[in-house]
């Protein structure tokens, strides 16, 4: 089944930049998606890095207003499902196999898969997916390569993710076939068990504030 276009483009185009978070401590997802909200980055990727992910992710699915909450590092179907049910609304996978596919063929909540090739793109592409996770993105060839796909794969549109942040957050966000990045600069780990809130929306407004051109 291809991919939702629409419904994955409104997700990755709802702010310039989607938070990539890991949270070691459930009672802080929902102040921490709150601050995130209030900054005016309302798609959030937790990361399925910790025992208390779904926690997390069900916890902010419930009570922030405005929250588009994803499940991130989604590698295989028992994951997927599992993100479902907590109440993710979307899945970031780092790359993507035949069984990840097929299971996010059996679920309306849409599937944003990780590339860092060509022949990766081109792959996804075959099975109906033009909106892709450029990872890691950094390490792969940063900016520089990105802008070297969007020619011969121009219907192909990404959101860079890894090394990404406010100093090269802009580099990626000028080229033709970005439409978001993600990053975890905002929300880092030491800022969450901390509680940084305030700090964290401020990171967010400044986040939000960026300009795709």
């Amino acid at each position: 089944m291809p991919q939702n276009i629409e419904q994955i483009e409104n997700i990755m185009c709802a702010a310039p930049v989607i938070p990539v978070l890991i949270v070691d401590n459930p009672k802080h997802a929902v102040p921490m998606a709150e601050a995130l909200v209030r900054g005016g980055l309302p798609a959030i990727e937790i990361t399925l890095r910790t025992g208390h992910a779904l926690e997390a992710i069900d916890a902010v699915n419930e009570h922030v207003e405005g929250a588009i909450v994803g499940a991130g590092t989604v590698l295989n179907a028992e994951q997927y499902d599992a993100a479902v049910s907590a109440g993710a609304r979307f899945i970031v996978s780092p790359g993507a196999t035949e069984a990840l596919l097929d299971a996010a063929d059996e679920h309306s909540v849409p599937l944003l898969p990780g590339a860092a090739t060509a022949s990766e793109v081109m792959r996804l592409m075959e099975r109906g997916y033009s909106r892709l996770k450029f990872f890691p993105a950094e390490q792969a060839g940063g900016a520089a390569y990105l802008k070297s796909l969007s020619s011969p794969l121009s219907a192909a549109k990404f959101c860079p993710t890894g090394g990404v942040g406010l100093a090269n957050a802009s580099d990626y966000l000028s080229l033709p076939n970005v439409l978001c990045v993600g990053g975890s600069w905002i929300a880092d780990p030491q800022a969450i068990a901390g509680e940084d809130w305030p700090g964290i929306e401020a990171r967010a407004k400044a986040a939000a504030g960026l300009v795709k051109t």
